[in-house]
């Protein structure tokens, strides 16, 4: 296994700087099932973020790539059926995809709620504002 970081990913997938979109297409499209890529959360995290602020892709364009990459079988993209969902609910808007990511962590680890002083997160089932 060999773990990507989200330089490569964007590379590959935004090809800006011809150079390394190419050594990021030769590295990725050499992985297969049985010598796969990892792409950890938060590459996750920072790949929608980099998308989304430095090359203004838009929500469902994100969305779509995060699915994408998921499914993809010589990829294996840490807790993905935690990312998917979290593509998902993102994709209808609302909250930022990190924020959606802290939620579904606090879930995962058994929180009955996340306390956040975030109004837009608030609104997500599991998130409670906190009043100042």
């Amino acid at each position: 296994m060999i773990a990507v970081d989200t330089n490569v990913l964007v590379r590959y997938l935004v090809r800006d700087d011809a150079e390394r979109a190419e050594s990021a297409r030769i590295l990725l499209e050499g992985l297969t099932s049985s010598e796969p890529g990892y792409i950890c959360r938060e590459v996750a995290i920072e790949l929608v973020w980099v998308l989304e602020r430095s090359y203004k892709f838009g929500r469902t364009d994100v969305a779509d790539i995060v699915v994408e990459l998921i499914a993809t079988d010589s990829l294996i993209v840490e807790v993905a059926d935690e990312v998917a969902v979290v593509a998902h609910r993102y994709r209808s808007g609302g909250s930022d995809f990190a924020d959606l990511m802290i939620l579904a962590a606090a879930r995962r680890a058994g929180a009955r709620h996340l306390r956040t002083f975030d109004r837009r997160l608030s609104m997500e089932d599991g998130a409670l504002f906190i009043e100042p």
